[in-house]
């Protein structure tokens, strides 16, 4: 990129404006204004002026980034609670048809991409890349503030474009999982793992929502228009090395694709959970929705990836105690604390005051949890997606590391429920071949409504 655009940079507040203006004109419905497609988007957009205050030198700035990052979260989380009431879903297509959509897919990858080549990777990704090469070696694992950057002792390549002022630190730590996953691509590109794995993330998330759009939206366009999206906005751009928060959001978004396989969707969510904590407040809504036809197949799937994970770590494993390290040490359990501690960074450190009303929004928290578990009985992908989100969004509004920065943890599921349309009879439970012929034209797996704009139509109903 440097060879190509020799001394050109974009720096993080151009970024945020200029992809914002393009943002706004390829999505946002001109010809009406007051729309929950203009709501969602500037939502969504809304919340990167608070990453862009982190990344100031002044502490006053940084408090108000994570305070603006805690009311962008309370907000996201009142439009989850409201999406059942939300009923009329009418089609919103983007203001560019499906080629120049693609093309514009494209060079945004390659744009966001080459970021994440050239910058130098993140802390808490290099730790991971560090952790799975102790894995492949069977040698005992660092301390985090141990860790060591041998593999990246090389000259970096000068960042080239919309590259942070000051680089986040990762407070929350993954798990095993995302070693062992992390292990055969170190392996084979060795010190350029950390990219790679970076890349391989995002495009699994773009992926990822292009077939939910083709497959269960019944509009691949709705999906490209997902993808796009998401490259396009600036916290995507901002934490484009954080392979550790890119990861657990891909393979949800690979379970909602796989939502009728409760074994595949199971191993999905069982490796999203040995990466970072939050997955696991997902489980019980994924089972609630699978029922009794279901569950135990989901269950199974969950115990087989514990025992895999288990049994990877412990063939790589010299002794006992490198198997508890590698197993337990690199998950941070302080960020599950529920007593008012005293976290180095994030909206609960301002002061003792704010910290006290941590212990209500923790239980309120699990009382939100707790009921959509039961509430509806009948279960539906519409209301399994807004659940998730909401699961994912309510627990940062407690967590003490950096609570409300990790955007990328529901970014995608967030677009999902932006561009949806009504899939009040799309459900695990419902067989399609024996679903109502009114049902039936609305299903996007059934009726021969699959990408077809016209069936989409249908679906926004």
């Amino acid at each position: 990129m440097d060879v190509l655009l020799h001394g050109y940079e974009v720096n993080p507040p151009t970024w945020f404006y200029l992809s914002s203006i393009l943002i706004l004109a390829v999505y946002l419905r001109f010809n009406r204004w007051w729309s929950l497609r203009n709501l969602d988007l500037l939502l969504i957009l809304g919340a990167s002026p608070g990453l862009l205050f982190l990344r100031e030198t002044e502490e006053a700035w940084r408090n108000v980034g994570y305070a603006w990052l805690f009311v962008s979260s309370c907000l996201f989380l009142i439009r989850l609670l409201l999406d059942p009431l939300l009923q009329r879903r009418p089609y919103a297509g983007q203001n560019m048809n499906p080629q120049g959509l693609a093309f514009l897919c494209l060079a945004a990858f390659a744009f966001i991409m080459t970021l994440a080549i050239t910058k130098a990777p993140p802390e808490s990704t290099q730790r991971t890349v560090n952790e799975a090469g102790n894995l492949l070696t069977r040698t005992a694992s660092e301390s985090p503030a141990g860790v060591t950057e041998a593999k990246d002792s090389e000259a970096e390549p000068q960042a080239t474009a919309v590259e942070p002022q000051e680089a986040l630190t990762a407070e929350v730590t993954p798990g095993p999982a995302a070693a062992v996953i992390a292990a055969p691509v170190g392996w084979v590109f060795d010190h350029l793992a950390a990219r790679i794995l970076a890349i391989i993330g995002h495009a699994a998330v773009i992926i990822g929502l292009w077939f939910v759009g083709r497959n269960l939206f019944a509009d691949s366009s709705l999906g490209m228009g997902m993808a796009t999206l998401y490259l396009l906005l600036p916290c995507t751009a901002y934490n484009v090395g954080e392979f550790n928060h890119v990861l657990p959001a891909a393979l949800i978004v690979w379970a909602f694709v796989s939502y009728r396989r409760p074994i595949i969707s199971g191993i999905l969510l069982g490796f999203a959970c040995g990466t970072m904590y939050f997955p696991v407040l997902l489980l019980p809504l994924w089972a609630a929705f699978y029922g009794k036809k279901g569950a135990g197949r989901f269950a199974i799937a969950l115990v087989a990836v514990a025992v895999v994970l288990a049994g990877s770590i412990a063939l790589t494993s010299t002794d006992s105690d490198s198997f508890v390290s590698r197993t337990f040490g690199t998950v941070d359990f302080a960020v599950l604390a529920f007593f008012d501690g005293a976290p180095e960074t994030g909206f609960w450190r301002a002061s003792d005051f704010y910290s006290s009303y941590r212990l209500p929004i923790i239980v309120s928290y699990f009382i939100m949890l707790t009921t959509m578990t039961i509430l509806p009985r009948r279960r539906t992908v519409e209301t399994l997606l807004w659940q998730s989100a909401a699961a994912i969004v309510g627990a940062q509004l407690w967590l003490t590391q950096q609570g409300g920065v990790y955007l990328l943890w529901y970014l995608p599921l967030m677009l999902m429920i932006m561009f949806r349309p009504r899939l009040m009879q799309v459900s695990f439970a419902d067989d399609p071949v024996q679903l109502p012929n009114t049902a039936r034209s609305n299903s996007p797996e059934v009726g021969g409504l699959t990408n077809s704009r016209a069936g989409s139509q249908q679906l926004f109903r």
